[in-house]
């Protein structure tokens, strides 16, 4: 029964209680069913999206007036929109899904023990996913793909700006979670839009196992701060390329330009670049054209400012800053150890990287860096599920328990132990 934040009397916490009553019962449904069910599911929601793409225009048409009235600034409306292409989007990405392995039920580790037993791992589902997003509603479609698959039911919770949209899209997730025989139940897409919904969702310990925020600092240090829910989160990517002084030049300009400017928006673009003094006046002047020549303004510490004088001057606060935006913050450090150090103290532990022809640095690097990803002589525009092989992502987690790094389908698993005997029993 549709239940809207309109309604006379509404009650949100009893709303949400149904909610997690009903997830916890299509969790159990969706543990044990199998791959081929599940994939039947994706396939018949990426053609029930195509097949109601008119309405879906439609539907968001209503989300982009009311947010233009509300004065959403442009990229909010961008991130907003769904066109013919992202529809289509939507419904690949889906299929891409239903493609990629199960992960649920392997085992592995299977070991004989001196007792005679066997003792080894399966990976089973979460149980009950709550994710909450910004904006976009796509995620939507993502986000119950990814948490079916994985044989766990999800509680989604889009944003008010979106909410015409993320109703239109989840018909067509239980349109093909019927035609499949899956509950409908297994995804659920909050229809209020009352905020103390997304309170109720984080503190339901005994109905959800996990939340997943997706969306600007304010709403994860929210979510993280009031939870008692698992989060896998992070707050925010202040990623750095430190350039040592035994990096192959071209190298290090072609992997630092792309990692500032291949895309300025996203969690895995470089803020703080890092050069080693005595590379310094060799690499800077030719990359700090290119930056310039897309527009990218550059500000620098004094040793940097003396190489390039025009540059502004970075303020402490730029260490920590997570731009978004074509800015750059840039450093020059004695050595190895020195940008080990800054990105200790300043860095996010999202994903950092080592431009060297230096495999002892390279491998000192690697260990001593502690982020989600760590690289040498690549972009950081590759700390990507899809780029890592994983398929579609959940986000990127920048905790330690449970995942870390970009989150797929595995990150939406967990491993229990299994122990196989004959009728072994203990002395």
């Amino acid at each position: 029964m549709s239940v809207k934040a309109e309604s006379i009397n509404f009650d949100v916490a009893q709303y949400m209680q149904g909610v997690g009553v009903r997830a916890r019962a299509a969790a159990r449904a969706m543990s044990r069913a199998d791959s081929g069910k599940k994939d039947a599911a994706l396939t018949a929601i990426a053609a029930a999206i195509e097949a109601a793409a008119e309405t879906l225009r439609a539907e968001n048409a209503k989300d982009l007036e009311a947010g233009r009235k509300q004065g959403l600034d442009a990229a909010l409306l961008d991130r907003l929109e769904l066109n013919d292409e992202r529809i289509a989007a939507m419904a690949g990405g889906l299929r891409e899904i239903a493609l990629l392995p199960d992960p649920v039920g392997s085992i592995s580790d299977m070991k004989f023990r001196p007792s005679g037993i066997q003792v080894g791992r399966m990976r089973v589902p979460l149980g009950v996913i709550g994710i909450i997003y910004e904006s976009r509603p796509n995620v939507t479609a993502d986000a119950a793909g990814l948490c079916m698959k994985a044989g766990n039911a999800a509680i989604l919770r889009g944003g008010s700006e979106a909410l015409h949209s993320n109703q239109a899209i989840a018909r067509c997730i239980h349109a093909g979670l019927a035609e499949a025989g899956l509950p409908a139940d297994a995804v659920q897409v909050i229809e209020t839009t009352d905020r103390a919904a997304v309170g109720e969702l984080i503190r339901m310990q005994e109905y959800v196992d996990v939340i997943v925020p997706r969306g600007g600092k304010g709403l994860i240090e929210r979510i993280s701060a009031e939870a008692r829910v698992p989060v896998i989160k992070h707050l925010h990517g202040v990623c750095h390329t430190y350039i040592d002084d035994q990096a192959d030049l071209d190298k290090a300009i072609r992997v630092a330009f792309n990692a500032k400017t291949q895309r300025y928006g996203t969690c895995n673009t470089m803020e703080t670049l890092l050069v080693a003094q005595g590379i310094a006046a060799t690499v800077l002047p030719p990359l700090a054209a290119q930056y310039q020549a897309v527009g990218v303004e550059l500000r620098g510490c004094e040793r940097t400012r003396a190489i390039l004088p025009a540059i502004n001057a970075a303020t402490e606060a730029d260490w920590d800053e997570e731009y978004l935006a074509p800015i750059l913050a840039i450093r020059v450090v004695d050595d190895l150890a020195a940008a080990i150090e800054h990105i200790a103290v300043h860095g996010s532990d999202h994903t950092d990287a080592i431009i060297t022809e230096s495999l002892t640095r390279a491998q000192r690097f690697l260990r001593e860096v502690d982020s989600s990803s760590v690289m040498v002589n690549a972009s950081s525009r590759f700390a990507d599920g899809f780029e890592y092989g994983l398929g579609a992502e959940i986000g990127i987690s920048t905790d330690k328990l449970h995942a870390r790094g970009p989150v797929g389908l595995e990150g939406l698993t967990t491993l229990k132990y299994i122990v196989v005997g004959d009728g072994h029993i203990r002395t």
